[in-house]
């Protein structure tokens, strides 16, 4: 199999020539991506590396595949799918929104244990009426540009979409009817009259049950490990990254790019699908 070295950006206007001319020839180009077939020892010189992180141009290098080869891809929520910590919005209506993304942004980067942060963030919610976290359904929360774009090729090429959440059900649910998501796994929050328990009421989803999902479903339907793309930006999202055939860190912390075989920092979701090639 082929292995391609791509650049992508929303407008590659900005591209300048003397870095094409730099790479491997012939290439093939659009307006979003330029793809360029290549060894599979190429290695992408660091002077060029800055100067495309400079000129927002994110690149890949990847086996040499349609979008309509992968079998799956497992998306995290929380500033993946969605632009926003959900925790974090709900917090706000407490007005401790400060100090529990203190502790989100801790976990992200993977400087404390990810279950420990769900249960001291999930704590300091206790008495929050319910209602409140339709608000930030409706009032808050917003989809990551390029998701629509990302799902819509999804459904029209059978790719199944699957989202894995160390977030709540509450949004995972809504998600999943609005957008016609295959799965969605998120965590229970206690209530009790109508009010946060301040207690997880399920089984944690945490960086391993991620992996146990994305292994479970690939082995459901058939898949091998290449065919299986899972996405994300924090820490928690390492281990299924690393499981896939194709990780990608999603507009991520350092650890988590570090541990990834596609970082894309700068594009949107639809950026995934400049990863592969036409049909």
């Amino acid at each position: 199999m082929n292995t391609v070295f791509t650049l992508f950006a929303d407008n590659l206007d900005r591209l300048p020539k003397h870095i094409l001319t730099a790479l491997p020839q012939p290439y093939f180009q659009d307006k979003h991506r330029i793809r360029i077939t290549v060894e599979n020892d190429f290695r992408l010189p660091e002077n060029v590396k800055n100067e495309l992180n400079q000129l927002h141009i994110d690149y890949a290098l990847l086996p040499d595949k349609a979008f309509s080869d992968l079998g799956l891809i497992v998306s995290d929520m929380d500033s993946t799918l969605i632009t926003i910590e959900c925790i974090d919005e709900i917090a706000a209506r407490l007005g401790i929104k400060s100090q529990v993304a203190a502790i989100t942004e801790r976990a992200m980067r993977g400087e404390i244990d990810f279950r420990q942060s769900l249960t001291e963030r999930v704590g300091l919610l206790k008495g929050l009426p319910v209602s409140e976290l339709q608000i930030v359904y409706d009032e808050v929360l917003k989809l990551t540009t390029g998701a629509e774009e990302l799902l819509t090729a999804c459904h029209q090429k059978g790719v199944k979409f699957m989202l894995v959440s160390g977030g709540f059900t509450f949004f995972t649910d809504r998600l999943k009817q609005r957008l016609g998501l295959d799965y969605t796994y998120a965590n229970v929050l206690g209530v009790e009259n109508g009010k946060l328990t301040g207690s997880v009421d399920s089984e944690i989803i945490d960086a391993q049950k991620k992996v146990q999902l994305l292994q479970q479903y690939r082995e459901d339907l058939g898949l091998q490990e290449i065919q299986v793309l899972a996405v994300g930006d924090g820490a928690n999202d390492i281990p299924m990254i690393q499981a896939a055939g194709i990780g990608v860190a999603f507009h991520a912390k350092p650890k988590t790019q570090a541990a990834a075989s596609v970082s894309v920092n700068f594009c949107g979701l639809n950026g995934l699908l400049w990863l592969f090639r036409d049909e």
